[in-house]
């Protein structure tokens, strides 16, 4: 949700361009996009202090949950960014706030101001009632960032919580490397370099998948949270 800068190092892959770096993918050249090459290269442009796509120590877990519950598919980030903002100024997200599901839902469905336009956002009801549910749930129980992997299961029993989402959460909060937010633009780039079949079926598959991300971050030297960010931010803006 938010980023934050810490110092990591990243060390130049020895691969060759025929190389595979997981079984069934090959190293190929930085100029080729979106090859591994391309990938590690641009972790390498991030520089010591890479961007993490992380929230600040501290965030309360409410925030990232809600942000997270906001987006997804469908939802633009720049839209996305914009309904949470309003929720937070409307004290939505404040300690012990206890808003209903239909409170919510007026602030959703009011025109949100982006870049200068007037939009709507698409899923004030539904997500409204997951907003709410949300919230009372995480205000009847305490959580580590110590434990990324219970966490993440803990959240996968709320409403419209699946495992991208779980760990979309869990990454901003905890900023942990055992998991991967595989969105559209992630499964995308693996699917062209090889990393990923190109028929998969979630959440259903999340985790062989995910595993197998892992895998390629730690072959590429570059953590997976670095990783995951990039694909989503270089796709995205390759696909627009």
């Amino acid at each position: 949700m938010h980023n934050m800068k810490h110092a990591t190092i990243f060390y130049r892959s020895e691969f060759a361009p025929d190389d595979e770096v997981v079984p069934g993918v090959k190293f190929g050249r930085p100029e080729w996009v979106p090859s591994p090459a391309f990938w590690a290269e641009r972790a390498l442009q991030e520089g010591p202090f890479a961007e993490n796509y992380v929230s600040p120590t501290g965030t309360p877990l409410v925030e990232d949950v809600v942000f997270c519950l906001l987006g997804g598919y469908g939802v633009k980030m720049e839209i996305n960014r914009a309904a949470w903002n309003r929720l937070k100024r409307a004290d939505v997200l404040a300690p012990q706030s206890s808003p209903s599901a239909e409170e919510i839902e007026l602030l959703l469905r009011k025109p949100l101001s982006v870049a200068g336009r007037q939009v709507r956002y698409r899923f004030p009801r539904q997500r409204a009632a997951r907003v709410a549910a949300a919230i009372a749930f995480l205000g009847s129980r305490t959580f580590s960032t110590e434990a990324p992997l219970e966490l993440r299961s803990e959240l996968m029993s709320l409403p419209g919580v699946g495992p991208k989402t779980a760990s979309w959460i869990v990454r901003n909060w905890t900023g942990s490397n055992e998991v991967a937010i595989l969105d559209i633009h992630v499964l995308r780039a693996g699917q062209i370099i090889g990393l990923f079949p190109t028929q998969v079926t979630l959440p259903r598959d999340y985790q062989s998948l995910e595993m197998r991300f892992l895998e390629f971050a730690s072959a590429l030297q570059v953590p997976a949270s670095l990783l995951d960010a990039l694909m989503w931010r270089e796709m995205r803006t390759l696909t627009r």
